[in-house]
């Protein structure tokens, strides 16, 4: 209170010592908030760090994309021999049977046990299968006829055998299956890579909201900073007689409006934080606090290369690809409706039977077979020859889709490119407003204080400087955004002129 007295009878240059006064106590309440309240500083790049693990979308993309792994590699586990035992440990039988060709009745008693262990083999480049069977079993058996004797056999039986199954003049379906799977995959990694690099373009939006709630805060603190001192200034000067008593209810408005302006400023940052932290995946009670080098320097792009690059590149181009080689296996699956097909069994094996097991094969008996099937259409009334064009209509406006996905490719890149043209000139002015602004306010502060301009007039100018530091701010946040976007359109990062690396969580 005495300083102020002292500066204002002595008529000092009271305008830059109340500015490093004011700047002074900003700087050190915010470094004693900052510490008492614990707040973590996260930058940008640490922001996308954490998004990394945290990010439900992010978890979401990882958990398709184990999903069509397990497939592919349960696909490729049904491409292994595949082994198997099957059981009859026991069964008993007593029938009473009518033999109509000798018009008799006969009873039949019977047991066995039996089992049978197979070996498979599917033959990937044929579509074919391959196994191997062995069936063992011991039986009993009797039949009693009327009039006369009872018939019986007990002895052991081995059956080894080799079954071949082949298809022919149709598709490879395990080879198609496989192939799908392979693209399912690929396309879920793909979808990963688009997903990340969307986060980092909507972390970037919502890191730089909360920045600019932070600085909208920041300001309105330095703005209550400057209002209270001027409050206290213009009591005492009306209690000199210095200044009439009007001058003093507007400052007493001016500061209960810098105290509204905080609390509206503190709602929308810890509204923006909130949605910040949901979106990277942090404890939303967790205190942060935004850390960033907010200063832009012209970048060098070139829109030819830009093109090209992005053509060649672009993980969207990919899908594309991929959705019309998946047509083409439907368009495959559409021809083998009504399908002319042929199927091949060979079998090659030998039987042996007797009542002691170590001389089941002491006469054994060979027992071959080889067979064909075909099947013949004849008239479907035209439904497979519809089905397939339509197939070859859907194929025919996906690569039109392709094409004009090349074409939306490039029209954003010229219009992200003519954007970022025009930042640096915003920028420039944006900061010649902020040092007008800035001097604009120092000079009439000091009217102010001389009692040359009322408190409504100087609240006009504090406001007039806040608005032309966000500005500047959203100018800087502008340009940063629009090379982002220009990055992710192009999967060049034209600050670092070096072209980004997608990472793939593929195994």
């Amino acid at each position: 209170m005495i300083l102020i007295k002292s500066i204002i009878m002595n008529r000092l240059p009271i305008v830059q010592l109340f500015k490093l006064f004011s700047f002074g106590m900003i700087g050190l309440s915010f470094f004693f908030y900052s510490s008492l309240n614990g707040q973590m500083p996260i930058s940008l790049q640490g922001a996308l760090e954490i998004a990394e693990s945290g990010s439900p979308s992010i978890q979401r993309s990882l958990l398709n994309i184990d999903q069509y792994q397990h497939n592919l590699r349960a696909e490729r586990a049904s491409l292994k021999s595949r082994f198997s035992l099957t059981l009859e440990p026991f069964s008993y039988s007593n029938n009473r049977i009518f033999d109509n060709q000798f018009s008799q009745w006969f009873t039949n008693t019977e047991t066995f046990s039996r089992g049978t262990f197979q070996v498979e083999q599917p033959i990937l480049r044929t579509g074919g299968t391959v196994g191997l069977y062995n069936t063992l079993s011991w039986r009993n058996n009797k039949t009693a006829i009327a009039n006369f004797s009872e018939n019986s056999n007990k002895a052991f039986y081995n059956n080894l055998y080799l079954v071949l199954n082949q298809p022919l003049f149709t598709y490879n379906r395990r080879q198609m299956a496989l192939d799908e799977l392979n693209l399912n995959f690929e396309n879920a990694n793909l979808q990963y890579a688009i997903q990340r690099l969307t986060l980092e373009k909507t972390i970037t939006s919502q890191f730089f909201d909360v920045y600019l709630a932070q600085l909208n805060l920041d300001i309105s603190r330095e703005e209550l900073e400057n209002t209270s001192k001027n409050f206290e200034i213009v009591k005492i000067k009306v209690e000199a007689n210095l200044l009439a008593r009007e001058e003093l209810y507007q400052a007493e408005l001016n500061f209960a409006n810098a105290q509204l302006s905080i609390q509206d400023n503190e709602l929308a940052l810890a509204n923006a934080e909130e949605l910040f932290k949901r979106e990277i995946g942090m404890d939303l009670n967790q205190d942060i606090q935004l850390i960033t080098n907010l200063d832009a320097q012209e970048v060098i792009i070139d829109l030819d290369k830009a093109i090209d690059y992005a053509l060649e590149s672009r993980l969207e181009l990919r899908q594309r690809r991929i959705d019309i080689e998946k047509s083409y296996f439907e368009m495959e699956r559409t021809k083998s409706m009504n399908e002319f097909r042929a199927d091949v069994q060979l079998t090659l094996g030998i039987f042996g039977d007797n009542e002691a097991f170590g001389s089941v094969y002491k006469s054994p008996t060979s027992n071959p077979s080889v067979g064909i099937s075909f099947n013949i259409p004849i008239w479907d009334w035209g439904e497979r020859n519809e089905r397939v064009q339509a197939v070859e209509v859907s194929m025919k406006s996906q690569e039109l889709d392709l094409k004009e996905d090349q074409k939306q490719i490039a029209m954003d890149i010229r219009r992200a490119y003519r954007s970022v043209q025009t930042q640096m000139p915003r920028i420039e002015i944006a900061r010649k407003n902020v040092e007008n602004a800035e001097r604009t306010y120092d000079i009439n502060l000091e009217r102010y204080l001389n009692g040359d301009l009322s408190g409504i007039d100087l609240n006009q100018f504090q406001t007039q400087l806040s608005s032309k530091k966000i500005e500047l701010a959203r100018s800087l946040i502008n340009y940063k955004t629009q090379l982002l976007d220009l990055k992710i359109l192009t999967l060049y990062d034209w600050e670092k002129q070096e072209a980004v690396s997608v990472a793939l969580p593929r195994n």
